[in-house]
């Protein structure tokens, strides 16, 4: 789960990581408000669930607190479009004001899961204020790591060593392993998937502040942590996605016309992978789980054939906890119930399998059915060309 910058700074003041004095606003009354208590220089920053604000037009300073009212009024209810958003892009609903920090030196500063080494990595880089991606692809070098480990943590002797790596000294070097310690404490507290400043900034005046921050969630630890479930802004998730929540479906969204319902992840990427092999595109990615009843294979249905680009539906089950008779009860169901107007391939094998196909076939229902997964792939490709 994905939250918003003024959300995540609020969090990372509680674990003493330093972040510049601000508040969030919803209309530019409210954002002059702001601006007014705060006296001098402001930053307006729109508030999405996506980076490059700034080159989209969705950062502004302002020198005054009527300048503060015009950047928000510019700001808010516009469709900023970044290289991270969808290509309508995303409505504006808050800007954060904070005061404006006069940057010396940027830096970076992250933690995350290390899955190669089965533990939690911070980096850090002096090469802070871009995507840490092409810092990685063009200078490697100037990325430092350290380890945590999985029983002891972050060690206070690896956060100076970050700290040093970053050629900071003096009163910035202590402030700096804090703020190193802090936020290791802060992701694993809170049960953070990634922590990461960019930038962490070395002020004019000598201050260290972080400038912007970004707190992803591990969302299968989301049930004990309900404060950070109260953060959640649904305007920012795809509607289905939404949706599909409300089920305990695993649905994610795509780009191509070929629907997929199958259980089971692994599964679910193998059955994209075959349709891209026989020159489609999923639609999206649906994991109906492996004890799907009929009513959640209805909602499943629901979902997939609500997105306007799915030509036709590939369901791909093996059925184990998820009989196969149990899922052609559903399928029939759905159909009928929604009346859906989509080819849909049926591939499925395991328990009942027969007694599945049985029921399939005796619906009256233009379902087509598959041997295997290639056949099936094959044959929706082919339909959602022809349905185009």
């Amino acid at each position: 789960m994905k939250i918003h910058e003024y959300q995540a700074k609020a969090i990372l003041r509680e674990f003493g990581v330093p972040v510049p004095v601000g508040e969030v606003a919803d209309t530019p009354a409210a954002a002059r408000a702001v601006a007014e208590k705060l006296g001098g220089r402001v930053v307006v920053k729109a508030q999405i669930h996506a980076g490059g604000r700034g080159k989209g037009g969705g950062i502004k300073l302002a020198e005054d607190p009527a300048g503060a009212e015009a950047a928000a009024r510019q700001i808010l209810g516009m469709r900023l479009k970044t290289p991270q958003t969808p290509p309508e892009g995303i409505e504006v609903r808050r800007v954060l004001v904070e005061e404006a920090s006069p940057i010396r030196q940027e830096l970076y500063l992250s933690v995350t899961l290390d899955r190669a080494r089965s533990t939690h990595v911070v980096m850090a880089s002096a090469a802070g204020g871009m995507e840490i991606e092409e810092v990685a692809a063009k200078s490697p070098e100037k990325i430092l790591r350290e380890w945590g480990h999985p029983a002891l943590g972050l060690q206070a002797y690896q956060a100076r060593r970050l700290a040093f790596g970053l050629g900071l000294s003096g009163d910035l070097f202590k402030a700096a392993v804090a703020a190193i310690l802090n936020l290791y404490r802060c992701y694993l507290a809170k049960d953070c998937s990634l922590a990461e400043i960019n930038p962490l900034v070395v002020t004019a005046d000598g201050r260290l502040l972080a400038l912007d921050a970004k707190l992803n969630f591990d969302d299968s630890a989301l049930f004990r942590r309900p404060e950070i479930q109260a953060l959640r802004d649904i305007h920012e998730e795809d509607s289905l996605d939404v949706e599909a929540s409300k089920f305990n479906l695993n649905y994610i969204k795509l780009t191509g016309n070929v629907g997929c319902m199958v259980n089971g992840a692994g599964l679910a990427m193998a059955t994209m992978d075959i349709i891209k092999l026989a020159g489609g595109e999923p639609a999206n990615f649906l994991d109906v789980g492996g004890g799907a009843s009929p009513e959640q294979i209805e909602n499943a249905f629901r979902i997939l054939t609500s997105d306007p680009s799915v030509r036709a539906v590939f369901i791909n089950i093996f059925g184990g906890i998820l009989r196969c008779d149990r899922l052609a009860e559903g399928v029939i169901t759905a159909v009928k119930k929604l009346g859906l107007r989509l080819p849909v391939v049926v591939r499925m094998e395991g328990t009942n399998v027969e007694l599945g196909k049985k029921m399939l076939a005796e619906s009256g229902l233009a379902l087509a059915t598959a041997e295997d997964m290639g056949d099936g792939a094959r044959k929706v490709v082919a339909l959602a060309r022809s349905a185009a």
